[in-house]
């Protein structure tokens, strides 16, 4: 089981010098949402991170950050634009002479004009720039995965703890919950005696009447259901082949649903305290699975 949040750092150094830095980073997404900042010289790199990172993640707004840097030898990689310094010299020397002004001129004062120097286009069909790229992309996913490994590790334990936690609040509500039916008939027998109502307690009718009503408040359909809910969490919880976060979170909705129909239709102020603990309980669990990938 995996987090959705995680962090990624990978390099990797191509033929010609270039070293390629990539960070990863991801929050919660209900779906997978992939935002990659390039360079614009390598912009056309972004399918192929795109792909790569598709195959390693299912879940999650996740953030890939590409800087580059150059080795020694690599001496091609920042080039002077020459027609715009010649154009600025050029401006600088009639502007001289039509106002007089000193002599002096220090032509490396022009390398800061925007777009005097400039980045050296990269050619994409280098040998190993692309490979490079892709290793760097993958270092980057290697170390993003166990940090997320790590993370969902300690999601499991917590979620694990917790289900123990509402498995001994179902096991409290039981006993109370076997003799619903039983006194839910006997309230509304006495409740008839104390409306002068004669009732008789071996009439067919009657009794057929009474646990009618009462059948309505067994809840041993929805403790049935809340335990095979445990079996189903719990095997998901066990999972590390393939992302849970969505069946997890289906099976919290499905937990509420029943906890909160057993609650209702019990009606106990024996059973109520341990419904209430149940609920607060699964919430916490809830939060915790909307971080699960």
């Amino acid at each position: 089981m995996r987090s959705m949040t995680g962090f990624g750092k990978g390099e990797a150094m191509a033929p010609d010098g270039t070293v390629f830095s990539v960070e990863l980073s991801s929050v919660n997404r209900k779906q997978l949402e992939i935002r990659i900042s390039l360079p614009a010289e390598f912009s056309e790199l972004d399918t192929v991170a795109r792909r790569i990172l598709g195959s390693g993640i299912s879940r999650g707004a996740v953030s890939l950050k590409l800087t580059r840097s150059h080795g020694a030898g690599n001496r091609t990689a920042v080039r002077i634009n020459q027609d715009l310094f010649q154009q600025l010299a050029e401006s600088c020397v009639e502007i001289r002479t039509r106002f007089g002004l000193s002599a002096e001129f220090d032509p490396a004062t022009l390398f800061a004009v925007p777009g005097v120097l400039e980045n050296q286009t990269p050619d994409l069909e280098q040998p190993g720039l692309v490979a490079a790229f892709e290793q760097a992309v993958q270092n980057a996913l290697q170390a993003f995965l166990a940090m997320r490994n790590a993370e969902g590790e300690a999601l499991r334990q917590d979620l694990a703890g917790r289900m123990d936690f509402l498995r001994n609040k179902l096991n409290a509500i039981r006993p109370f919950a076997a003799g619903i039916t039983e006194r839910i008939k006997q309230r509304l027998l006495e409740k008839l005696e104390a409306e002068n109502l004669a009732a008789d307690p071996h009439d067919e009718r009657l009794l057929r009447e009474l646990l009618f009503y009462a059948d309505r408040a067994d809840v041993t359909e929805e403790i049935t259901r809340l335990e095979s809910h445990f079996g189903q969490f719990a095997s998901f919880l066990n999972n590390d082949h393939e992302p849970v976060g969505r069946s997890l979170d289906f099976l919290v909705q499905e937990m509420f649903r029943e906890i909160t129909t057993l609650g209702n239709k019990a009606g106990s102020s024996d059973i109520s305290p341990l419904v209430v603990a149940f609920k607060a309980e699964l919430e916490k669990i809830r939060e915790q699975v909307q971080n699960v990938e």
